[in-house]
């Protein structure tokens, strides 16, 4: 039996179809101590750590910076944005069509963890619970630095070089 393929409606069909496909996009669902195992080891270097959100306009705004980061590839730095989405929606697929729809190429987690008043104090003694928020840790000399809110623009530079 011999199959004709019209390729201009296989064309139409694989361009109609590719968004669906791009959707598979995944972040890696995790518990606290994965995040707290990329802080402790100490051959990392300096990781960028930033919590936040699909329905956080600062955290969204600020974005753009942690890929621009990630896209210089600085020898030694490494971005992980940690999603805090789950807490209010389990169904990770927002955050999913999100990354895909945004083109994020950082890593992305999802963390799963409930209860964030009993382990952000792990994160930093110094965080309210208020997203966006940023951890820069040089694993490998034990300097860190804080960041709630939204960073401006050049700032992130800074605080990575004050780690250094």
């Amino acid at each position: 039996m011999k199959f004709k393929v019209d390729m201009k409606k296989l064309t139409i069909i694989l361009l109609l179809a590719s968004p669906v496909l791009c959707l598979g996009q995944k972040a890696e669902i995790v518990r606290l101590s994965h995040i707290i195992n990329l802080l402790e080891n100490r051959e990392a270097g300096i990781q960028v750590i930033n919590f936040w959100a699909t329905w956080c306009a600062p955290c969204v705004k600020e974005l753009p910076l942690f890929e621009k980061l990630n896209d210089e590839a600085r020898e030694n730095v490494s971005v992980t944005l940690v999603s805090m989405d789950l807490e209010l929606d389990p169904n990770p697929e927002k955050v999913y069509k999100f990354i895909s729809r945004k083109n994020i190429r950082s890593n992305v987690l999802l963390l799963d963890q409930a209860n964030p008043n009993e382990w952000i104090d792990k994160i930093s003694p110094d965080w309210s619970g208020v997203l966006p928020a940023t951890l820069v840790v040089n694993t490998k000399n034990g300097k860190r630095q804080f960041i709630e809110g939204e960073l401006a623009d050049g700032q992130l530079e800074k605080i990575i070089d004050a780690v250094q």
